[in-house]
């Protein structure tokens, strides 16, 4: 299975962070499993990819054109596809996906997972998605997705749009188990 990971570039991160993102690489490897990231050698992106590929899953590393002039892509990747934007960039992890894991990450960690939440909602896509909260890191958002189901916003059966789990296996458990979830419109009608 091709697993999309979105996860930090960030390198100042606490050891937990970065245990987690090894630890996740580790098991798509030993799994039999694909990885599809975002092409960086830093951060917790670097340490997931290396993880994965050191367990003998090959890596597709999906990066900006803008991030390679940094010298930070994934040269190591078996397959290394570099865009023009973001939005580029978004779109070939997605269509090169067959589930979706969120390790922590900052903002650009959130706007991912956030579109891929959507396109399941709007029914673009059925597969697997999983929040891995090391340390409760996605404590808040849950706090705010339960917000927006008592206020109206989102229908309360849209908690079976994701799996939330504390530990990267937990979260690979869910991707090889998933089924289907039978979700309503998202319209109110």
């Amino acid at each position: 299975m091709r697993i999309c990971v979105y996860c930090s570039s960030s390198s100042a991160l606490a050891p937990v962070y970065q245990q987690a993102a090894s630890e996740l690489g580790r098991l798509i490897g030993i799994r039999g499993h694909e990885l599809v990231y975002g092409g960086s050698t830093t951060g917790t992106m670097g340490l997931l990819a290396d993880a994965a590929r050191q367990e003998g899953a090959r890596v597709t590393g999906v990066i900006p054109e803008r991030m390679v002039a940094y010298g930070i892509a994934d040269q190591q990747a078996d397959e290394l596809i570099v865009t023009a934007t973001m939005a580029e960039r978004k779109e070939a992890m997605e269509s090169r996906a067959e589930a979706f894991v969120a390790l922590p990450g900052g903002f650009g960690t959130l706007e991912e997972l956030l579109q891929v939440l959507t396109l399941k909602q709007l029914g673009y896509h059925d597969s697997p998605i999983a929040m891995v909260s090391v340390e409760g890191i996605y404590g808040s958002l849950l706090a705010y997705f339960e917000a927006l189901y008592d206020a109206g916003f989102a229908k309360p059966a849209y908690r079976q749009l994701y799996c939330v789990t504390t530990l990267p296996q937990e979260a690979i458990d869910h991707v090889e188990s998933y089924r289907s979830a039978d979700l309503p419109d998202k319209w109110f009608l």
